[in-house]
């Protein structure tokens, strides 16, 4: 995704959003739901209940921006909630969300020997 400013943060709302909500609706959200200041330059992911929609929010230091992408034949890897109500995400793990991949990645897996 090309921007005209690089966020120091990012942060990806779990739950799925009524995508009616623009700017302000999505501001509300951020400062009630995420009890976080939307005006620090971060960047804001939300995703609709159908996976194939996301709407990014950022404050650019003239105003708002609001960014939308809908995927035609596909879903985007969307973490499922969790107890919290957001994550905090890499740049590389934006990346890898809007080209498809999983963003929490692999697990590590663990092994033992048998009989110990």
């Amino acid at each position: 995704m090309k921007m005209f400013v690089e966020p120091d943060d990012i942060y990806l709302h779990l739950s799925p959003i009524d995508f009616r909500k623009s700017i302000n609706g999505l501001l509300v959200m951020v400062e009630n739901e995420l009890k976080m200041n939307a005006f620090t330059g971060a960047l804001f992911l939300f995703c609709n209940k159908k996976r194939d929609k996301l709407k990014c929010l950022y404050w650019d230091k003239t105003g708002f921006a609001l960014w939308y992408k809908r995927l035609e034949k596909h879903k985007f890897k969307w973490p499922n909630e969790m107890e919290l109500s957001h994550m905090h995400l890499s740049e590389q793990q934006l990346h890898w969300l809007l080209s498809g991949f999983d963003v929490m990645g692999h697990q590590p897996l663990q092994y033992r020997a048998s009989g110990l």
